[in-house]
């Protein structure tokens, strides 16, 4: 085997991980090598003679774990955004190996004995306000990993994290297997009616790389409505598409999920907690079951009886077709009907303004430099984990090197669905590290020789991901616990939600929605089509939503010992329950294929999307109305909110940037919900 390139920092600019050196072989190693290093380390911790301190304790546990760190962070990307056999037969045996890591460490009694009696003479310690932040977080980190439990509870707690480890990876497993085995394998382009020819000849080249020359495949992306529901006119392969959205996993994960469920009451229960959501909303800015639960019903009533009028609507337009038996196949396209009815909105007249290329550069890069300052210079010398994967070098204002920016847009059969971002090299100034992250997405990729057109969807997801980039590369905290998005899951969506707003902006749309064959910019008659548009469909948008939430929200409050034996029943009683069965609008994601509730660390949370919209709205109207110059608001925006990471209360950071507390009335005008 070659020389393990993980085993060394990279020599690469910002120490972006050479990945023109790494191979497959590489990764068992240097995970192993990497654990081992760092309970080593732990070890030297425990073992200094010194009375604990905050320098012997807290920073030198900060500091360990580097070469785990620079693996894992490779690896987790790889086997999502890339991977194989081999990736996923490693991810299934390091799941519990790593979780074990985690409880060996968490669990050390030496250790947290020592950070234990740092922490209780934190007053006296005249620390600043970072370091105290540091201190804190790490002692109820080690507080909710089980560091007070007794050891019969705490053996316990390893069995737990141990199989629930080894089930997210089958779930993750079951799910790529189920998505590929449900994509739609069409004969005919006729059956395809109803999409642009540079789709259809997209769906041609996915069959070719899929093994079926010849035919025409549309992949399934994560959610329950495919981008392609809107427009096919042919009814049955819509019925298709939707039944294998819908369907997909349900027999391996769905049982899956419900032990899932029962495993994670029980540890919530180790812990004094009634449910895993109590347990979970206790460290996030919600603070409260309670809480949650009367944010989301409060919205339900509203969002139906939206919902309800903009249906009847749609089954009126249905009708017209013949159609009687309206479902949930006929949703998209029959609201795309009623858009072009209503608003005299095609969304495919809009697809050729809106090029990749452009859009990235005269949408996405242009409002990051007119916001904050910065400028982007791709870096063609550097190489990604994948052909496809592009390499961005981000500067301030004044031409200092901020970071870089990794970009992999296109969906393949070896990626799973979604957007997504994370860090490969996470800013800090203990290790002086600049940042270096990443954005995936899920676009189809053309046919050779075809323009990357977007869907306004995909606009959208574009601003939405590089929101979180920004996150990332704006953070400047000494810490790492403390850097970039490592903040509340109901709070890190925030900064990303903020970041659509860039891309209806008049100054940076009028940059970058252009003909992409004439240069024209997109007509102001669309624009006031766009405008007026812009609240239909919120009704079942926020119904879809809203059940997905329920969804998590009912398998994470149950208390322990009650299973789930049908996952299927489960979900029907709960949206019956809620008010919210509309059989014509599903959630946007079943148990079945949640992965972020069973493979993603967003169990119990995938509430935050709806309360970071709280914060987003109102933030948005504070740009809008502030007075500020867009530089300066930026300004205040980065520095008070961006740049702090977790050193900082989240809470605390909104205020300090719009100078009050939060408002839920401008989300409830923008849902239509008010």
């Amino acid at each position: 085997m070659t020389e393990n390139p993980f085993l060394a920092p990279s020599r690469l600019p910002y120490q972006l991980p050479p990945y023109a050196e790494i191979r497959a072989e590489h990764y068992r190693p240097a995970l192993e090598a990497g654990m081992a290093e760092q309970l080593a380390e732990i070890a030297r911790i425990d073992a200094d003679p010194e009375p604990a301190s905050f320098e012997n304790t807290v920073v030198a546990l900060e500091r360990t774990g580097e070469l785990l760190r620079r693996a894992l962070a490779v690896f987790d990307n790889q086997s999502s955004a890339h991977t194989d056999a081999l990736l996923q037969e490693l991810d299934a045996e390091f799941k519990p190996r790593l979780a074990a890591h985690s409880d060996a460490i968490h669990l050390d009694r030496a250790l947290f004995a020592r950070l234990d009696a740092v922490h209780a003479e934190r007053a006296s310690l005249d620390l600043d306000a970072e370091s105290l932040r540091l201190l804190e977080r790490h002692h109820l980190r080690f507080v909710r990993a089980g560091a007070q439990l007794p050891p019969a509870e705490q053996q316990r707690l390893r069995e737990l994290n141990a199989e629930l480890a080894t089930a997210s990876a089958t779930f993750e497993r079951n799910l790529f297997a189920a998505n590929a085995a449900g994509a739609l394998v069409l004969d005919r382009p006729e059956q395809l009616a109803g999409l642009g020819e540079a789709e259809i000849a997209a769906a041609a080249e996915n069959g070719r790389a899929r093994g079926h020359d010849g035919k025409y495949v549309l992949s399934l992306l994560n959610f329950t409505q495919q981008p392609a529901l809107a427009r096919l006119t042919d009814r049955a392969v819509r019925r298709r598409l939707m039944d294998a959205a819908l369907n997909r996993g349900l027999t391996d994960n769905g049982p899956l999920a419900a032990r899932m469920a029962v495993l994670r009451a029980e540890r919530a229960a180790l812990f004094g907690h009634p449910s895993h959501a109590a347990y979970v909303v206790a460290d996030e800015t919600a603070g409260s079951v309670e809480a949650v639960t009367a944010m989301l019903h409060r919205l339900i009533a509203p969002a139906v009886a939206n919902a309800e009028r903009e249906l009847a609507r749609l089954r009126e337009e249905a009708a017209a077709d013949g159609v009687t038996d309206f479902g949930p196949h006929d949703l998209a396209y029959y609201g795309e009907r009623v858009r072009q009815a209503e608003y005299d909105l095609d969304s495919a007249a809009l697809r050729p303004y809106y090029e990749l290329e452009r859009v990235l550069h005269d949408g996405v890069f242009h409002a990051a430099g007119l916001v904050y300052g910065l400028t982007f210079s791709e870096r063609t010398d550097l190489v990604g984990y994948h052909p496809d994967t592009r390499v961005f070098e981000v500067f301030e204002q004044d031409g200092r090197p901020l970071g870089l920016f990794l970009a992999d847009f296109f969906a393949r059969p070896s990626k799973r669905g979604g957007a997504w971002m994370d860090e490969l090299v996470k800013q800090n100034g203990l290790f002086d590290r600049k940042p270096v992250v990443f954005n995936n997405l899920n676009i189809t990729k053309p046919a050779p020789g075809q323009p990357v057109l977007l869907s306004g969807d995909e606009v959208r997801t574009l601003f939405h991901e590089f929101g979180h980039a920004l996150h990332g590369l704006f953070s400047d905290v000494r810490y790492p616990l403390l850097a970039g998005t490592e903040v509340p899951r109901d709070f890190v969506e925030f900064p990303s939600q903020v970041n659509e707003m860039w891309l209806s902006w008049p100054e940076v749309q009028a940059n970058y929605a252009r003909h992409h064959l004439t240069g024209e910019p997109l007509p102001e008659e669309l624009l006031a089509k766009l405008a007026a548009a812009e609240r239909f469909g919120q009704g079942y948008q926020t119904v879809e939503y809203l059940a997905a939430a329920l969804l998590d929200w009912a398998w994470h409050t149950r208390p322990v010992g009650e299973p789930v034996l049908d996952a299927a029943a489960f979900e029907a009683e709960v949206l019956k329950e809620a008010g919210l069965a509309l059989p014509e609008v599903p959630p946007r994601y079943r148990t079945a294929y949640f992965s972020h509730l069973f493979v993603g660390d967003y169990s119990a949370g995938y509430y935050a999307y709806i309360w970071s919209e709280v914060l987003d709205a109102d933030t948005v109207e504070w740009f809008k109305g502030n007075g500020r110059p867009i530089r300066e608001s930026g300004e205040r925006f980065r520095r008070e909110l961006l740049a702090r990471g977790n050193s900082v209360p989240a809470l605390d950071m909104f205020r300090a940037v719009v100078g009050r507390e939060p408002d839920a009335a401008p989300l409830l005008a923008r849902r239509g919900l008010g």
